[in-house]
């Protein structure tokens, strides 16, 4: 249930804060007076779409915040467990959005950043919007077939029916692409096996031209490395000066020395182990030397390998790497070519089986359409007697049509306003206000069939519309009884609506330091009348219309 609504700097309001209360709650105001800005501000939070152009002029940011209380965590605590949020046992939960300058939105969830495709997730938890908009929407088939489907709880069948037939479309366009310019799949399959011929012929190693390279230069270099390797290690280790020679003889002076005083034990220690790693660097030099020989022919045969491996690169890659991925690509595309028929084959057998599944899915998906159908038209029916519509007839059609992925069944609402009539699609014979009942009706259908008796927040954007007299009266009583099982929140223009509710909220338009803004105030028992009187007699309120504002409330008050 929503227990607070904040507006900061949206639209024309500056600050609101409206607490909403248990029961049915009206907004009421004159023409223009901002009513459905606060049934937009809720929608926010519900995760409607954001504009810059919803900031209050001059304002840098607009905030909307709502309190929630928890009556029936179910199915909101795994959702905001995903979203790693936790409530600690709190019975109360706060949703803000934010609206900056340029356009972009924030949205929290218990002081928590969340996105506003989770806001949308949550919003069948929290509450759920009814408005004009939504009535004209239930013209289009696809929706009244997604409203069959939700009273039916078949939305589960319907998805997967749906996943069926993607795979199927799918699976029939890979088949008409394998079918597509076979002449020119022909010819590149001659050039992709020379490729892969080409590339297999010279079997390049990952890695072979750099170790190449390296040889080459050894190869090209092999008297100059002779002579300085030489003479290394003569300096080392061959000549009568070398440098093992001369620190052999400075060891054995530090012997001596040994002999007469031992603080030079660490040095001698030293000038040993220095020894033995001259004596190990004249070996390495030593057998250098030994492997340095002039080689021609491999000089010959490695600058031939990687002008081979150049000429690879050239081609198809820049590194032996992207040569090898080239190879493979290609290897790959041949043997699907190839392999064309027995792909095909398989490929045909897979649609095959998806198009039998998707009939066995879409039968099971119908048959629930079928069943729904003709128990949601008795209760809409039995509603629309409630609504002062006594006589309707309300059927739902559900016909055979192609396959898509909502199932193969065209659905369509038909209505009779007069008994004796013809039934005919809704579009075409329902007026403003019959429209606004028969939504009223179907909004009440779906709540009932919800086994957690619905939504726990219902919000009627004037749903009033095109209704007058004992009509009016009839959604008002609707609209009550409603408001036992949930939270109802109606903006009306009609005083018969209004004298049912439970909690009266004005809406009006003040001016204040110079600009005007929007605000709410819940009516206290004796300023009902006052406000009711004034929806009923126009800006000059009559002793008469008091008179009938105050027997409006009585009515409203004995149901």
């Amino acid at each position: 249930m929503l227990l607070e609504l904040l507006v900061e700097n949206y639209a024309v309001v500056e600050q609101a804060r409206i607490r909403f209360q248990p029961g049915f709650n009206v907004l009421t105001g004159e023409t223009g007076s901002g009513k459905s800005i606060v049934v937009d501000s809720l929608a926010l939070l519900l995760g409607a779409r954001a504009s810059a152009e919803m900031i209050r002029s001059g304002e840098s940011k607009a905030r909307v915040a709502g309190i929630f209380s928890l009556d029936s965590r179910a199915g909101l605590d795994p959702l905001l467990a995903q979203a790693g949020i936790e409530l600690d046992g709190e019975e109360e939960v706060i949703v803000e959005r934010e609206i900056a300058s340029n356009g972009k939105s924030r949205a929290f969830v218990a002081n928590r950043p969340v996105t506003t495709a989770f806001l949308r997730q949550l919003a069948p938890i929290l509450g759920d919007i009814h408005g004009q908009n939504e009535q004209q929407s239930l013209f289009s088939t696809q929706a009244q077939r997604e409203i069959l489907d939700e009273y039916a709880r078949a939305v589960p069948v319907r998805n997967e029916a749906g996943r069926l037939f993607l795979e199927w479309r799918a699976a029939g366009e890979k088949l008409d692409e394998l079918s597509r310019d076979e002449q020119e799949k022909l010819r590149l399959l001659d050039l992709w096996k020379f490729q892969a011929k080409e590339i297999e012929t010279a079997d390049p190693k990952r890695g072979e031209d750099a170790e190449l390279e390296a040889e080459r230069k050894i190869l090209q270099n092999v008297t100059r490395l002779q002579e300085s390797a030489a003479a290394a290690f003569a300096v080392l280790y061959e000549s009568p000066d070398s440098a093992t020679t001369q620190l052999g003889h400075a060891i054995k002076r530090v012997e001596e020395l040994l002999r007469i005083d031992e603080t030079m034990r660490e040095t001698a220690a030293t000038l040993n182990q220095a020894a033995v790693l001259l004596e190990d660097a004249g070996y390495s030099l030593r057998d250098y030397l030994g492997r340095l020989e002039g080689d021609p022919a491999r000089l010959e045969h490695v600058e031939s390998r990687l002008a081979a491996l150049d000429r690879l690169k050239r081609k198809y890659g820049r590194t032996l790497e992207e040569v090898l991925a080239f190879h493979a690509d290609v290897v790959k595309r041949a043997g699907e070519i190839e392999n064309a028929a027995e792909h095909r084959a398989a490929l045909e057998k897979h649609r095959a089986q998806l198009a039998e599944q998707y009939q066995a899915k879409a039968a099971e998906l119908s048959s629930l359409r079928a069943q729904a159908a003709a128990r949601l038209a008795k209760q809409v029916e039995t509603e629309l007697k409630a609504l002062a519509m006594a006589g309707t007839q309300f059927q739902i059609a559900v016909r055979p049509g192609a396959w898509t992925a909502s199932g193969v069944d065209e659905v369509a609402f038909l209505v009779s306003p007069n008994r004796g009539e013809e039934l005919k699609p809704l579009e075409k014979i329902a007026s403003g206000g019959e429209l606004s009942r028969i939504a009223l009706a179907l909004k009440t259908a779906l709540g009932d069939a919800d086994e957690h008796a619905g939504i726990p927040t219902l919000v009627f954007d004037e749903v009033d519309a095109g209704v007058g007299g004992a009509a009016a009266a009839a959604v008002g009583r609707r609209l009550k009884a409603l408001s036992r099982s949930n939270q109802v929140i109606c903006v009306t223009h009609l005083a018969q609506i209004a004298g049912f509710a439970d909690h009266h909220y004005a809406v009006a338009k003040r001016e204040r330091k110079g600009r005007v803004t929007t605000e709410v105030i819940e009516l206290p028992r004796e300023e009902r009348a006052r406000e009711i009187g004034r929806m009923l007699s126009g800006e000059k309120i009559t002793p008469e219309a008091l008179k009938q504002a105050e027997q409006l409330i009585q009515a409203g008050s004995a149901v």
